[in-house]
């Protein structure tokens, strides 16, 4: 419940203080430049902090890999899907940053500070380990790899060499703090390099930073008279997201042997709104920050709808 009122209340701070700011006869006035700055310091600092901590510490199971295969299963048929449509329906060289943000807005989910608490208020706190397999070696891996490819990609400008266009992109990607995190990350659990505890308590500490600073964030930027002008990708976006990917989860693992308890968790991880960290990515991207907003904002609420209806049909 903590975890769903921080959200609830910092998103809310970041749209009352961008109007009291706007406002020529308020005394409270935070910079334009505000979501630039949280943002770089999400990047820089908590991002990192999170990769350098739970890549490090987690622990790969067998019997649970359907829940790991979720997300990038999601993933994958989102970059597909978004990818067709945009060719064949929408302005591709047009609005390709736009198709960027649904990948990565639709094909995440928020797994772990909106999935978690719904975990343990709809099936238990003995079925947690669950949500963290899936968001840790799942959605938090893939945003850090393919997550980053994809950004990179999109967010390159059509008119240039497509050789230079590719090295670009390699060299976002290298030169990205979280990707160049996890790959010492990575390096260091391979050692099996141990970190001492006050090192783990600083990196959990910054990392707590990330969903609060993200939210308020999201919350600056939100401008609902952009609604009009991104409606259609709204519109599809949100209903891959909360509708047509744990329907599509749920057919695909009907043919998979597992758990039945694995089976019903990943389709209710499948049905998380939109992932916030994957929409700050979009958004330092710059891919249509305005469709990010949106997204994780009615996204994230519309999901505390339909979990219930999910976890009614497959409980």
């Amino acid at each position: 419940m903590a975890n769903i009122l921080l959200i609830i209340i910092c998103f809310l701070s970041g749209i009352i203080f961008k109007r009291y700011s706007e406002a020529t006869t308020s005394q409270i006035k935070f910079p334009k430049e505000t979501p630039q700055v949280l943002n770089s310091f999400i990047i820089y600092i908590s991002l990192p902090a999170l990769i350098l901590y739970h890549i490090h510490e987690l622990k790969f199971q067998k019997s649970l890999i359907a829940l790991i295969f979720m997300p990038w299963i999601i993933f994958i048929i989102a970059i597909l899907l978004f990818t067709l449509i945009g060719k064949i329906f929408f302005n591709w060289e047009k609005e390709k940053n736009a198709i960027g943000a649904l990948i990565l807005c639709s094909g995440l989910g928020n797994t772990s500070f909106v999935g978690l608490p719904m975990i343990e208020a709809y099936y238990g706190k003995e079925y947690l380990s669950y949500g963290l397999l899936a968001d840790q070696a799942g959605t938090f891996f893939m945003l850090s790899t393919l997550g980053i490819i994809i950004a990179a990609r999109f967010s390159e400008d059509n008119s240039q060499n497509q050789n230079i266009s590719i090295i670009n992109s390699i060299k976002r990607i290298l030169l990205f703090p979280p990707f160049f995190v996890l790959i010492i990350t990575l390096i260091l659990k391979t050692i099996q390099f141990d970190y001492p505890d006050w090192l783990k308590q600083i990196l959990l500490i910054l990392g707590n930073t990330l969903t609060p600073l993200a939210l308020f964030s999201v919350g600056f930027q939100l401008k609902l008279n952009e609604i009009k002008n991104n409606g259609k990708y709204l519109t599809i976006g949100l209903f891959y997201k909360l509708l047509l990917a744990p329907i599509l989860i749920a057919f695909l693992y009907s043919f998979w042997e597992i758990d039945r308890n694995v089976y019903y968790i990943s389709i209710f991880e499948a049905a998380m709104g939109p992932m916030i960290t994957g929409g700050i990515v979009a958004i330092s991207y710059n891919l249509r920050p305005s469709l990010v907003s949106l997204m994780l904002a009615i996204g994230i609420s519309l999901s505390f709808l339909t979990l219930p209806i999910f976890w009614y049909f497959f409980h």
